[in-house]
């Protein structure tokens, strides 16, 4: 049985290779018909997911394939070819699913292959735990919605099951991901793959006289609220600005502090969200808790510098969610959406670097401008540089350089390794607060 595991999304093949880099044990990825990020997904061919696969088992790493809808009768049987197909190329460490009917078909078909069941199949209780245990399954991945005292219910009745939690990234507004309203709105099924995210939409709130089409649209003051029908006095207030009111905009789940917690509860795995993310919050993210997942190892106490990682990567704004208990209304960010938060600005990813001329190159994400200091930031370690100069994929000296260019060079005197970012500080105490 594993322990203290780090699991990070790998979005594509290079998100994978920079979090193995920045300290993951293991990776998720999904093929697209058949997992939960169908329309965000780098590993479009079977081809890029043996790749992936040899890749991790090469440097001594883990690959989890995803493969989590709950599929309509057409995507049953080619859910399951597909995944022969793939076994006949290369031996994923383990599969991540959640419907009863294609679980029962693996375990038929392909006996001896690990199962991790899905956080999509909402395991809340130990009875359920014991179920996919008798069902053959080597590991539970949690629901967000369990607190610490129910996760260690859940491992004293599967003692010998891994059980892996969610520890970082976005919260969805429904339980775990059942949730209808993309399907609603837009036709595409979340539970299929397929989700617009449309709980993050804004949405404009009219008075009751004010809701035919073409009148005037009446902005809402403070002294507006939500009132649940079957809770009374219990109200919600409603902010709205110009950009419209975020009625189901979930905060980020952060719980980098309180991993002792959940190991003693029992949790093997800590996973990280994010397939959708950029290669610079994989890394980020990444090397936060993979430091303080080493000093929870030798007993340390959580170190805050660890945090300067997770508030340099953009967020809307971070809650530990439900692991003592409801957050309420904490849990939410009625104001706003979007990215809000963060200290730093992804500048660009180092793709080489000249002994000779000592020169890095940099595909730049964002605008670089010569005189600015950077962060430089390597897994194991970071260093400031000024641009006293800097040279366009031309060689020609230019004082800045827009995002999205080909490459630029800038003179540094030390070769920073292999996978590492430029990162530019925006604000001196963006440090965050949590709810």
């Amino acid at each position: 049985m594993i322990d203290y595991e780090l699991l990070m999304p790998a979005g594509d093949f290079e998100k994978m290779q920079y979090a193995f880099a920045f300290g993951a044990d293991a990776a998720y990825l999904g093929i697209p018909r058949f997992s939960l990020r169908a329309r965000e997904n780098g590993f479009k061919t079977l081809d890029q997911v043996v790749e992936a696969v040899d890749y991790a088992h090469a440097i001594d790493k883990k690959v989890y394939v995803t493969a989590n809808i709950l599929p309509h009768n057409s995507k049953v049987e080619p859910c399951i070819e597909y995944i022969g197909r793939t076994l006949e190329r290369c031996k994923p460490d383990a599969w991540i699913m959640s419907d009863p009917g294609l679980i029962m078909l693996m375990r038929e078909k392909y006996p001896d292959q690990v199962i991790h069941i899905s956080v999509q199949a909402n395991t809340v209780n130990y009875a359920s735990a014991q179920f996919w245990r008798k069902m053959g399954a080597g590991r539970i991945i949690l629901s967000r919605e369990l607190n610490v005292r129910e996760i260690k219910e859940i491992r004293n009745a599967a003692d010998d099951m891994e059980l892996e939690a969610f520890v970082h990234g976005a919260i969805c507004i429904a339980y775990s991901g059942r949730c209808l309203i993309s399907t609603y709105l837009t036709g595409r099924d979340p539970n299929q793959g397929t989700c617009t995210n449309s709980c993050r939409w804004k949405y404009k709130i009219f008075r009751k006289d004010n809701k035919e089409p073409g009148r005037e649209y009446v902005p809402l003051k403070d002294e507006f609220y939500l009132e649940e029908s079957e809770r009374p006095g219990e109200f919600l207030p409603i902010d709205e600005d110009e950009n419209g009111a975020y009625l189901m905009n979930a905060r980020d789940l952060c719980v980098i502090e309180h991993l002792d917690e959940l190991h003693a509860a029992g949790v093997n795995s800590f996973k990280v969200e994010g397939r959708s993310k950029s290669l610079y919050y994989v890394a980020m993210i990444a090397r936060a808790y993979r430091r303080a997942i080493d000093d929870l190892k030798e007993g340390k106490s959580f170190n805050p510098e660890n945090l300067r990682d997770i508030f340099a990567t953009s967020n809307r704004s971070l809650t530990t969610g439900f692991i003592h208990g409801s957050p309420g209304a904490a849990g939410q960010k009625y104001d706003v959406s979007g990215s809000l938060s963060s200290s730093h600005r992804f500048t660009g990813v180092v793709r080489d670097y000249d002994p000779g001329t000592k020169m890095v190159k940099v595909e730049p994400r964002n605008a670089i401008h010569k005189g600015a200091s950077y962060e430089l930031c390597s897994p194991n370690r970071d260093c400031r540089i000024v641009v006293e100069d800097l040279f366009d994929e031309k060689g020609k000296p230019v004082d800045q350089i827009h995002g999205g260019m080909p490459v630029c060079s800038i003179p540094i005197d030390d070769d920073p390794g292999p996978f590492a970012v430029l990162r530019e500080q925006l604000d001196d105490d963006a440090t965050g607060r949590f709810t």
